[in-house]
């Protein structure tokens, strides 16, 4: 199976995976506009050849730059890494995670760190342990930062205030949400018609850069989050029916 290297000069081209049958959605233009603002960052996007019945991706980027709520200076931190449909059990997963490898590798990085979850949306354990990944931090009830180091330095770590950080955003409900997903749109336009069906107020923040995440976010995935109250609702997308119970 082909890899392709999505880049500034081919991602018009290319695609990224997600959202490819809708390019013309905000969603997907809004993603667009954000890799192009991340590549000069060291972001990297490796997808499965599509013409040769791919179907998956990864995305990683150093963690300076990294959009998550974790500490990792020196580090490579992987965003994204799906394979779906045909493409699933067949190795490629594992494939795109050695390209992820052997780039940190090549840019004297410390490792490869990635935050992971049992629940929806962000990538399990079970793939990284069998590559030599290993938990370092955790944060309930289902986050763990995995970590494969090349030398004995410092780990990276997720910040422990977790619940300061959800309380600054006040009452009613609160979407944070960023660009660098596609469904992303989608999501925040379902929760905002169930707030106000529900009469809630209801506030959408948007995180802008890295910095933003890693300091201010109150859910390690960094990106999309669902808070009522200062609680956490979800760091998910939620289908209007599962929002509506958790606003009952």
């Amino acid at each position: 199976m082909k890899i392709i290297d999505v880049n500034e000069q081919n991602v018009t081209e290319t695609g990224f995976f997600c959202r490819m049958s809708r390019k013309k959605t905000d969603g997907y233009q809004r993603k667009l506009s954000w890799l192009r603002a991340r590549f000069s960052e060291g972001l990297k996007i490796k997808m499965l050849d599509l013409s040769e019945g791919g179907r998956g991706f990864i995305e990683y980027i150093p963690g300076e730059h990294a959009w998550r709520a974790v500490r990792a200076d020196g580090y490579m931190i992987i965003h994204c890494l799906w394979v779906v449909g045909s493409s699933k059990g067949k190795g490629y997963a594992g494939m795109l995670l050695e390209e992820c490898l052997a780039d940190a590798r090549k840019e004297g990085l410390k490792g490869v760190a990635m935050v992971t979850s049992e629940g929806n949306w962000l990538l399990g354990k079970k793939l990284l342990v069998g590559h030599g990944f290993e938990p370092v931090d955790q944060v309930p009830p289902s986050f763990h930062l995995m970590v494969k180091k090349f030398d004995r330095g410092t780990s990276p770590s997720f910040p422990t205030d977790w619940e300061i950080r959800a309380k600054r955003f006040g009452e009613g409900l609160t979407i944070i949400r960023t660009d660098q997903c596609p469904y992303l749109d989608d999501a925040v336009k379902l929760a905002v018609e169930a707030a106000r069906g529900k009469k809630t107020s209801v506030n959408v923040v948007e995180f802008t850069s890295a910095r933003e995440i890693q300091e201010r976010a109150p859910s390690p995935s960094g990106v999309f989050t669902v808070l009522l109250n200062g609680q956490i609702l979800s760091h998910h997308y939620l289908h209007t029916k599962d929002l509506l119970e958790k606003l009952a």
